[in-house]
């Protein structure tokens, strides 16, 4: 599935938000894992990271586990990552 759109993303209701801003890699990707174990099969997580490497690490991340990354929107000064938990 691609990713949505900025508009889409807007109208996500997250499960769970993770402030992670300040925190350096790997602690905004560590924060996810946390979250997504708080959340059910299907709900989404939304992380908040002013560390530019995010987006990556999640995208791998995610892929790797079987979660899917919905899409990131660029905020003030950080960025919000959404998350889906796939199992």
């Amino acid at each position: 599935m691609s990713p949505l759109s900025t508009a889409e993303l807007e109208t996500v209701t997250a499960a769970e938000v993770i402030d992670a801003r300040g925190a350096a890699c790997p602690g905004p990707l560590l924060e996810a894992k946390k979250g997504m174990g708080k959340v059910a099969v299907g709900d989404v997580i939304e992380v908040w990271s002013s560390d530019p490497a995010t987006k990556n690490d999640m995208s791998a991340w995610a892929g790797k586990v079987g979660h899917e990354l919905l899409g990131v929107i660029e905020a003030d000064g950080y960025d919000r990552v959404f998350l889906r938990r796939g199992k």
